[in-house]
């Protein structure tokens, strides 16, 4: 009965020290099995309905496919963005917690807004998609052109209103960089996200948005007028609407969205997450949402994203102190 007893503790601590010895080569034996342990959580820092929710659903969907596991979309919005990207830069780097990660993030870490070196915490892996970015009010509004606005607002400084998707973020700062050039004051509304600024004005709570093409269905139908648009050239979908650039300002704003993860990851788990997002963005299901609400492809392999990153944030050192943000954040 001892040696029964004694052989089955042996028995035992040798299957404990096999089930060990196999947790203490997780680098080798975990990535090789990637992402096969459960589903991955993909974290969206903007609210559901958002033009970059939509997007970001559409890519993991695409993702998905390719590495044959479920990509979990967990929106935690709010700080323009920055929650989310907080808490992407503070997961596991093992490969199941990814995320969107906004180009503001540099000009934000800059303001000292999140607490994260944009340069050394985060693992970016592709830029995927641009954004079309315009100016909307409702189609009752008085102002039928981008020049009525502007005479307006130079009729009454800071009564007319506009919502963003919050302090700092690309609108915000995309609008005050025109409203330097146009000589004109606004009074800004800053908000969680896109959709909710979006719900606000067709509310009536304010007088126009400055936003990515979430306002593109109701300007078809009917019930917004798009005054002008941020990119290089006019979108596909309303071209008739200017740009910026045409309009005579010398401005275009499109933030890409890129796709990041935790530093210190694998890299044969980067790899396989560089290799699904590189096909999810050729994607035809992908191409189709993104064309739907004129927001392109900007595909970038991890590589030419990083100098991406890195030319972003030379520029936005510059922008922090032309556009006089630390005092705009200063005062709320």
């Amino acid at each position: 009965m001892t040696f029964r007893m004694d052989r089955r503790r042996v028995l035992l601590a040798g299957a404990a020290g096999f089930g060990a010895s196999a947790l203490s080569l997780p680098r080798v034996a975990r990535a090789a099995a990637y992402p096969s342990e459960r589903a991955i959580t993909f974290i969206c820092p903007w609210p559901a309905g958002g033009t970059a929710d939509v997007t970001m659903r559409a890519l993991c969907q695409a993702a998905a496919k390719v590495l044959g596991q479920t990509v979990i979309i967990e929106n935690r919005a709010g700080a323009s963005g920055m929650l989310g990207t907080k808490v992407l830069s503070t997961a596991k780097p093992d490969g199941y917690t990814i995320g969107q990660v906004p180009i503001s993030v540099t000009r934000f870490a800059q303001l000292r807004t999140v607490q994260l070196d944009p340069l050394k915490d985060l693992t970016y892996l592709a830029r995927v998609n641009g954004q079309t970015f315009g100016l909307a009010v409702r189609a009752d509004s008085p102002w039928k052109t981008l020049a009525e606005f502007v005479a307006a607002a130079k009729a009454k400084p800071g009564l007319i209103s506009y919502g963003s998707a919050g302090i700092g973020g690309a609108t915000h700062v995309g609008m005050e960089e025109f409203n330097l050039l146009a000589g004109i004051q606004l009074n800004h509304i800053p908000y969680k996200g896109g959709a909710p600024a979006l719900q606000d004005l067709l509310g009536g709570q304010v007088d126009a948005v400055a936003d990515s093409s979430s306002w593109a269905p109701h300007v078809k139908s009917g019930k917004l007028r798009l005054l002008v648009t941020w990119g290089e050239t006019r979108t596909k979908d309303f071209p008739a609407v200017p740009t910026l650039k045409e309009s005579g300002y010398d401005l275009v704003v499109d933030a890409p969205n890129g796709i990041g993860a935790p530093k210190g990851m694998d890299p044969a788990i980067v790899a396989r997450l560089r290799d699904a997002f590189r096909k999810a963005t050729a994607d035809p299901e992908f191409i189709a949402v993104c064309d739907r609400i004129d927001a392109p492809v900007m595909y970038l392999d991890q590589p030419d994203y990083e100098k991406y990153i890195q030319a972003t944030y030379r520029k936005d050192t510059q922008l922090i102190e032309r556009l006089k943000l630390r005092e705009l954040l200063a005062k709320g």
